[in-house]
C-alpha cells in the first residue's frame, strides 16, 4: 500500500511542478555558472598573459641596454626568486637551438614549438600556448617573445594558483548548487501547494456534496485569481444544480399528488363498473374514465410540451402572425366563460399587429394566460387584455393580461411558473398547476418571456413579450 501511495504522490501535479521549477531553476543556474566560469578563466588567462608579456619586455628592455649576459643574469635571478617550480626561461636562437636557460630538471618534458618561433622570426607578435604534462594537475602557460637581433625567449609560468582558485570556484558552486536546489524545492512545494489549494477546496467540496447534501460551496478568498475564477465558477454550478434537483424533487412531488387523484378516479370507476352495483350504465361509466383518461393524457402532454420547449427541442412551425387578431378570436372563445362568472372583460388591441412565431403554441399561450385570469377572479371583477408595440424595444410585442382577482402572495410570487406548483387559494380550483409553466416555457422558446406583477387581493398582471423575429427564425 506504502508503494502504491508513493508512486500516486509522484503523478500529483504539486510533485510534478516541483519537479518542474527544481529542474528549471538547476538549469539556469548551471548556465549561470558557465557564464561565469568562462568569464573567470578568461580573465585569469588574460592577466597571466599580461604578465607574462611584461616579463618579455623587461627582459628585451636589459638586453637593449646592457647585452645578452645582464639578461641570463637577470632570467636567472628572476628563476631563482620565483621559484623553480613556479618559473622557467629559455634563450634560443632564431633557428629555434636553446644557448642558454634556468634549471630545467622539474620541466625537462617541455620542449621547443619551432612553429612558434618561426612565426615570431616571420614578424609575428608574442605567441601563447597552454601545456598539460602528463601525470601532473597544473598546467603551463607559455609565451614566445623576440627580445633583440635573433634572439628569442620562451618563457613559462605554472597555473598552479590558478588551477587551485577554479577548484575552489567548482567546490563553492556544487555546495551552492544542493542548497539552492533544496531551497528551489521547498520554494516550488510551497508556491505549487499555495496555487492548487483552491483546487483542492473544490476537491473537498465535491466529495463532502457527494457525502452530504448540496448546500456547502467552495471558499472564494477574493483574490481574483484563475483558481478564485474556477471556484466562483464552481458554485455557480452547484447553485444550478441545487436548484435543479430542488426543482426536479418538487415536480415528483407534485406529479406523484396531482397524477394520483385522476388515476384513483379511474381505478374507482372500473371497480365499479366491475362489481355492477352503481346505477349507472356502461356507457356513462366508460364516458367517466375516457373523460379522466383524457385529463390524464393532456397533463402528460403538457408536461412534454414544456420539456422539448425548455430544452429548445420542439419543432416550432414558424409563420407571419397577426397576433391581435389572435387575441381577439380568444376574448371571443373566453368570453361566455367570463359572462357566466359575472366578470367583465376589457380588449385593447391594435387592429394589425403582425410578429412571426409558431400559430398554435402562441394560441395555446395566450389561452393559458387569459383563463388564469378568469379562474381566480371573482365577480364582479373585471379582466384588461392590451396589446402594445414597444417604442422603446421596436423589436418587442407585449400582451399584457391584467386582473383584480385573487393575487399572489410575495411569498409564492418567484413560484407561480414552476411546473406543479398551485397556491394555497389554487387548490380549490381545477387544474394541473402547468398552464403557466407552459406559457412561460413558449414564450421563452420564441425568445421572450413572461413576467409577473400581483397584489394579494388586488389582482395580478401577466406581460407576454414576444420578438417580432423569434431567434430561431434568425
Amino acid at each position: 500500500m506504502s508503494s502504491v501511495n508513493r508512486f500516486s504522490f509522484l503523478r500529483t501535479l504539486s510533485f510534478r511542478l516541483t519537479l518542474w521549477y527544481g529542474v528549471i531553476f538547476s538549469l539556469l543556474f548551471c548556465l549561470a555558472f558557465f557564464f561565469f566560469y568562462v568569464f573567470i578563466t578568461n580573465n585569469l588567462m588574460q592577466r597571466l598573459d599580461n604578465s607574462l608579456a611584461e616579463k618579455i619586455s623587461e627582459f628585451e628592455a636589459i638586453y637593449n641596454l646592457q647585452g645578452i649576459e645582464d639578461v641570463k643574469a637577470a632570467a636567472l635571478a628572476e628563476s631563482q626568486a620565483a621559484g623553480e617550480k613556479k618559473i622557467f626561461l629559455r634563450l634560443l636562437y632564431a633557428s629555434g637551438v636553446a644557448f642558454s636557460s634556468s634549471n630545467m630538471s622539474y620541466w625537462h618534458q617541455i620542449g621547443i614549438n619551432r612553429d612558434a618561433v618561426g612565426r615570431l622570426v616571420e614578424g609575428g607578435s608574442n605567441v601563447y600556448e597552454t601545456l598539460t604534462l602528463p601525470g601532473r594537475a597544473d598546467r603551463v602557460r607559455i609565451v614566445y617573445g623576440i627580445i633583440g637581433r635573433g634572439v628569442v625567449v620562451q618563457l613559462g609560468y605554472t597555473m598552479e594558483n590558478d588551477t587551485a582558485f577554479i577548484g575552489i570556484f567548482k567546490k563553492i558552486f556544487l555546495l551552492t548548487m544542493f542548497v539552492f536546489f533544496l531551497t528551489a524545492v521547498l520554494v516550488g512545494w510551497f508556491m505549487a501547494r499555495r496555487a492548487l489549494s483552491g483546487v483542492e477546496a473544490v476537491t473537498r467540496t465535491a466529495r463532502q456534496i457527494s457525502e452530504t447534501d448540496l448546500s456547502r460551496r467552495v471558499p472564494v478568498p477574493a483574490r481574483h485569481e484563475e483558481v478564485d475564477r474556477l471556484a466562483v465558477t464552481f458554485n455557480q454550478m452547484l447553485d444550478r444544480i441545487e436548484k435543479l434537483v430542488t426543482g426536479i424533487r418538487e415536480m415528483s412531488d407534485n406529479i406523484a399528488h396531482d397524477l394520483k387523484s385522476p388515476v384513483a378516479r379511474i381505478r374507482g370507476l372500473a371497480e365499479l363498473s366491475l362489481s355492477g352495483t352503481t346505477g349507472a350504465t356502461d356507457e356513462q361509466l366508460a364516458a367517466n374514465s375516457i373523460e379522466e383518461c383524457d385529463r390524464l393524457l393532456d397533463m402528460i402532454n403538457t408536461m412534454l410540451m414544456i420539456s422539448k420547449t425548455d430544452a429548445g427541442a420542439g419543432d416550432l412551425k414558424i409563420i407571419k402572425v397577426n397576433i391581435s387578431e389572435e387575441i381577439r378570436r380568444a376574448v371571443a372563445l373566453f368570453s361566455p366563460l367570463a359572462e357566466d362568472k359575472g366578470l367583465l372583460m376589457i380588449c385593447e388591441v391594435p387592429d394589425r399587429l403582425i410578429l412571426e412565431g409558431d400559430l398554435k403554441l402562441l394560441q395555446r399561450a395566450i389561452a393559458n394566460l387569459i383563463d388564469n385570469a378568469i379562474k381566480y377572479t371573482s365577480a364582479p371583477g373585471k379582466i384588461d387584455i392590451r396589446v402594445f408595440h414597444d417604442k422603446e424595444n421596436t423589436e418587442k410585442i407585449h400582451v399584457i393580461v391584467k386582473d383584480n382577482g385573487v393575487g399572489i402572495s410575495d411569498q409564492d410570487l418567484p413560484k407561480v411558473f414552476n411546473r406543479f406548483f398551485r397556491c394555497d387559494q389554487s387548490r380549490a380550483t381545477g387544474g394541473s398547476g402547468l398552464g403557466l409553466s407552459l406559457a412561460r416555457a413558449i414564450a421563452r422558446g420564441h425568445g421572450g418571456d413572461v413576467d409577473v406583477e400581483s397584489t394579494i387581493g388586488k389582482g395580478s398582471i401577466f406581460t407576454l413579450s414576444l420578438p417580432i423575429f423569434p431567434p430561431l427564425q434568425s
